[in-house]
């Protein structure tokens, strides 16, 4: 990940809480589902998602890159819901620092009862509390870039349910959506922490940006919206900018990803290929086993490599 950082732009609250969560939402609901940090696992490496979905195993470690994209995720989407509902100066007269720190004091303990254990040391959660301070000041002199009231708000961790194959469904949850009051467009936006920023490896990764193109799709299918007048971006946040550099730096960077015909097709080829390999006619998860597809930057963040699950991921 961008950094070094092994999980700051991946592994955020809904990929991970959807790991932790998806086999157990599906059994209380009797509902069979997918979605983007699914399909992502299962493009990535089938074995993967057979231990966590099929077979419910999971040495899942927690980490302060969760709590953090967590927590940060929850304070931003608050100041747009208050800003898009009531005013701007409403907006702004929250106290963001103080928000930030309630939210990561709450991850903390989410996190710690989920797994029995803190996720962090009280020098990172300090750490990483600072770098959101050092965020949040940066987005509130510099909001009227990225956000004005040329548009409107639709919802924040905006809901999506769409069939997709008898009683399968794909379940997603939009960070940020809004509509041009003008135009009408629509803005897809997901929100991803950072440490330094994406470069042009993680812009490349047809995984990673697949994300918001199943969410243009299927928001397009569900609410009949011509699929040409949705757009989406990537908004990330930075902890870190970089020393001594010769340019001038920002906390935010924006990424719009190729989202025409040929790019959502690829994307839902691959929803295809995993929905066909991974369940049967009414939607159900075929119990067999799966191949692992051993990839340097897969395995190199599994839980599973080199252990009793899996021997053959690359150290």
């Amino acid at each position: 990940m961008a950094g070094g950082s092994k999980m700051d732009t991946q592994n955020h609250k809904k990929a991970r809480a959807e790991q932790l969560r998806g086999p157990q939402v599906e059994e209380k609901n009797k509902m069979a589902h997918i979605s983007y940090s699914q399909l992502s696992m299962f493009s990535e490496c089938p074995k993967h998602w057979q231990l966590i979905y099929i077979d419910k195993a999971s040495v899942f470690e927690p980490s302060i890159y969760l709590v953090f994209g967590s927590a940060m995720h929850t304070t931003l989407q608050t100041y747009l819901d208050t800003m898009y509902r009531d005013t701007i100066k409403s907006a702004d007269s929250l106290d963001l620092p103080q928000l930030l720190q309630k939210n990561l004091s709450e991850e903390f303990l989410k996190s710690k009862k989920q797994c029995g254990k803190n996720p962090c040391t009280q020098s990172q959660l300090t750490e990483f509390f600072q770098d959101g301070v050092n965020i949040i000041d940066f987005f509130k002199k510099n909001r009227n870039k990225y956000f004005s009231k040329k548009w409107e708000l639709l919802g924040c961790e905006f809901p999506l349910n769409v069939e997709i194959k008898g009683k399968l469904r794909f379940i997603g949850f939009i960070d940020v959506i809004l509509r041009n009051v003008q135009s009408g467009r629509i803005k897809i936006i997901d929100i991803k922490t950072s440490t330094r920023g994406w470069r042009d490896k993680e812009k490349k990764d047809k995984t990673k940006t697949s994300q918001v193109l199943l969410y243009k799709y299927f928001y397009s299918k569900k609410y009949n919206v011509p699929i040409n007048t949705v757009d989406v971006e990537y908004f990330i946040v930075k902890r870190k900018l970089w020393e001594n550099s010769d340019f001038p730096q920002k906390r935010v960077q924006l990424f719009s990803p190729a989202s025409g015909t040929i790019s959502v097709k690829r994307t839902l080829d691959s929803l295809s290929k995993f929905v066909f390999e991974a369940f049967d006619e009414e939607g159900k998860k075929i119990v067999k086993e799966h191949e692992a597809t051993p990839n340097k930057n897969s395995c190199r963040w599994c839980e599973f490599n080199q252990t009793k699950y899996c021997d053959k991921g690359i150290k």
